[in-house]
């Protein structure tokens, strides 16, 4: 993906099933982002108790938009 260059980190994850559903979401709005986990097998996920799950990246112009729905997410839960 080229605009993956101008992607910058949006918003810290919670958890897994928060991941899968803003995933989803913008996949269904056709916004391009990238979603990563801070899961790491050598040190058997200690960076996620200190981090969050994971972050999501996505281009600036999607920012509010992207956080806007995470907020509904968790609003939700």
């Amino acid at each position: 993906m080229n605009d993956k260059k101008k992607f910058i980190k949006i918003i810290i994850l919670d958890n897994i099933i928060e991941a899968q559903i803003i995933g989803s979401i913008l996949e269904e709005r056709g916004i391009p982002h990238q979603i990563k986990s801070y899961h790491d097998t050598a040190y058997d996920g200690l960076f996620q108790l200190q981090k969050g799950w994971g972050v999501i990246y996505a281009q600036e112009t999607n920012k509010s938009e992207i956080i806007e729905t995470i907020n509904i997410i968790r609003s939700d839960q």
